[in-house]
């Protein structure tokens, strides 16, 4: 199979697809691997490492687009690159639909074959190709809190760890899925008191068990998200209904009566956003005010640690390209149903429920397409 690896054109997005190892990998297998000059640079790799790997060098993303049977992306393609997706082409990426109504129509559209990176299931029902940067999201999360809890930068000059004599500052996590139990041991390693929120009761019970007095652990209403949004300094957003919208837990009333000063750090802002007050914004221009309270909703957070992100990736992403390569998309999905459960868009079709609801648009069942 031909294989394309275009560089990341969203703002301030270092991270590239395949990592020369990965491309070494596939080229062994007898697969031809093109990636655009430059496109892992930023982080370290270079042109000449993608060459030793055996892969061959593209002047442009066009000739990227044009040559590979399969592109193998991070994030979403921007529009620019949507335009030259072509009907049959595999394209096998983060790409969040359910909260993008414009690039799913794009897709519909191109006749291409969306594998989704974060709705790859495992029988077990976790995320493994979402976990790795879920777990950088969630560390980071933490940091950029603490970060703009500082006065210069926009928050109410508060050291999140505290000193002796001072008390420390409160983080609130909403949801304790992979984002959340990350960004718990941050703010526990941090000293800052700590409250998570979770409808999952068996979950609660084992960070209690890990953490024992250091964290308290709640219920998850709106009275409770209520209680703990208002006294806490830093509200980091930690849901997820996996290819699904997040749903809007902390109300604009909410967030109109929390401290003047205090951080809201929104992770599910891929999927929409868990904060009623929630819009997406980038690396460059990061943050914006609602009522006193500053929101940093960044849609690609582990862009800003690019280098960690991209070798975290790939360590989840290869073995499923790698099956796809081998076995061509039709026969990699059919006999593989936690891959099987990535097909968000194919041939024209939306195959995944929850994107479908999101935009109100028809569902054909993945198993129905490949039938």
């Amino acid at each position: 199979m031909r294989i394309g690896v275009p560089r990341e054109i969203k703002d301030q997005e270092y991270r590239v697809g395949l990592t020369p190892a990965s491309v070494r990998e596939l080229v062994s297998r007898g697969h031809k691997v093109t990636v655009q000059a430059g496109a892992g640079a930023a982080i370290g790799l270079s042109d000449h490492s993608y060459k030793s790997a055996g892969a061959q060098l593209a002047a442009d993303a066009r000739e990227v687009y044009g040559s590979a049977d399969m592109i193998v992306k991070v994030k979403e393609p921007q529009p620019a690159e949507r335009a030259w997706l072509r009907p049959g082409q595999i394209l096998y990426a983060y790409l969040h639909l359910a909260a993008d109504r414009e690039q799913m129509a794009d897709l519909v559209k191109s006749g291409a074959i969306c594998i989704a990176y974060e709705t790859v299931t495992a029988p077990d029902g976790s995320l493994p190709l979402l976990a790795p940067m879920s777990e950088v999201a969630g560390r980071m999360s933490v940091q950029v809190a603490a970060a703009y809890l500082e006065k210069p930068r926009g928050g109410m000059g508060l050291l999140l760890g505290g000193v002796p004599g001072v008390s420390p500052g409160h983080v609130a996590v909403i949801g304790a899925g992979v984002v959340g139990i990350n960004a718990i041991q941050m703010a526990v390693g941090m000293g800052a008191r700590v409250t998570v929120l979770d409808r999952d009761v068996d979950r609660l019970r084992r960070l209690g068990l890990v953490y024992g007095n250091r964290v308290v652990t709640l219920h998850s209403t709106a009275d409770s998200i209520e209680r703990a949004v208002l006294t806490a300094d830093a509200v980091i957003g930690a849901v997820l209904v996996p290819g699904a919208e997040a749903p809007r837990l902390v109300t604009r009333s909410m967030v109109s009566r929390m401290k003047a000063g205090s951080v809201v750090v929104d992770v599910a802002i891929d999927q929409g956003g868990c904060f009623e007050t929630s819009r997406p914004t980038s690396h460059s221009d990061p943050t914006y005010l609602v009522d006193g309270v500053l929101h940093y909703c960044v849609t690609n957070m582990p862009a800003a640690v690019a280098r960690t992100s991209t070798f975290a990736l790939n360590n989840a992403t290869l073995g499923y390209a790698m099956s796809i390569a081998d076995k061509g998309w039709s026969r990699a999905l059919k006999e593989d149903r936690c891959l099987l459960a990535g097909l968000n868009v194919c041939c024209g079709r939306v195959t995944y429920a929850a994107v479908a609801h999101a935009h109100g648009c028809a569902y054909v069942p993945a198993e129905q397409v490949l039938a």
